[in-house]
């Protein structure tokens, strides 16, 4: 399971031209599903995500985790995370997980942290969506379960 996380002064998501989820200060998540994951990979990245301290403490310093700043969450689920460019012009998606389960994985990373949070929106699985994002730094990361997860 990998996360590209976004600091973000705000976010909104349309699915399908329609609006499904916002945040205002705090992070934009796009989530993506690979092949073989499981619950346990989506518990360690909501760990890591919702105690990252990457947000400013009274000095200016990155100290502050998204639950220290009583921050919010936009979960966005995208597959092209999982892309290989390796060979040819067009990626493949042969590393991200099946629709079912897929969706099933985003739905439960998206409770993990709706139980940590105050408020998270969510974007509609499957859906065409567009993404408007106030990029704060810009602080952007990726997170990856099998860099976590390495060794345990």
């Amino acid at each position: 399971m990998i996360a590209v996380i976004q600091r973000v002064n705000k976010a909104k998501v349309y699915a399908d031209g329609v609006l499904s989820g916002a945040c205002d200060a705090g992070l934009c998540v796009l989530l993506g599903v690979a092949a073989g994951d499981t619950e346990r990979d989506a518990d360690a990245l909501a760990e890591k995500i919702v105690n990252l301290r990457i947000f400013c403490d009274e000095n200016e310093k990155m100290n502050l985790s998204l639950k220290d700043v009583d921050g919010e969450m936009l979960i966005v689920s995208n597959f092209t995370l999982l892309a290989s460019y390796k060979k040819g012009k067009r990626p493949d998606y042969m590393g991200a997980a099946a629709p079912g389960e897929a969706n099933r994985l985003y739905q439960y990373f998206s409770e993990l942290c709706k139980r940590e949070l105050r408020q998270v929106g969510c974007g509609v699985f499957g859906a065409h969506m567009e993404i408007e994002m106030v990029c704060d730094g810009p602080v952007t990361i990726t997170v990856d379960s099998r860099v976590l997860l390495a060794g345990k």
